[in-house]
């Protein structure tokens, strides 16, 4: 699918609930904040007229939209490979829906926690818990600390209580 056609389903899906849809864009300026499989992932900002229908909740709605359109492109790509996810492998597809700027915010908040942990624990010298977070959340956290020489980042715990922990390595 390309870009176009990717933007219509975005919109059509949206406009399913009954609520208006300003515009969809493709952001090719948007930060490489997120590495999919080494790709950039592609950004659709979408201007919305009641945006907290998307954000209530910590942005439930916007996550569910984000992995319907996916699903659907999975589907589409790659209808017999979707269903049987061939050699235990799944392809990510880099696309990440922004509506009305919710994405960008939350992604600059992980940032700023993460950057904010990684100093505490350069300064204590030692291994710092972040607060458990979802899978999303904690890619985003890895990716933001991987070039870090003196810090090594990992997530321990299981289910809801999954968390970051940055681990004070020394530098190399």
């Amino acid at each position: 699918m390309d870009k176009t056609e990717i933007q219509n389903l975005i919109k059509e899906l949206i406009e399913k609930t009954t609520i208006s849809v300003g515009k969809v864009s493709v952001d090719e300026d948007k930060p490489a904040t997120l590495k999919s499989n080494g790709d950039k992932t592609t950004w659709f900002s979408v201007e919305v007229s009641q945006p907290h229908y998307f954000w209530e909740r910590g942005g439930e709605a916007l996550f569910a939209l984000n992995h319907l359109v996916r699903r659907i492109i999975e589907n589409k790509l790659h209808p017999i490979s979707s269903a049987l996810e061939t050699e235990g492998k799944k392809e990510g597809l880099g696309i990440l829906i922004d509506i009305n700027g919710f994405q960008k915010k939350r992604i600059e908040n992980i940032h700023a926690i993460a950057h904010m942990m990684a100093e505490r624990s350069r300064y204590f010298k030692s291994n710092i818990e972040v607060d458990p977070m979802p899978a999303f959340e904690r890619r985003i956290v890895h990716e933001f600390l991987s070039d870090a020489t003196d810090l090594k980042t990992e997530s321990q715990g299981e289910g809801l209580s999954r968390r970051v922990v940055i681990k004070y390595i020394g530098s190399i």
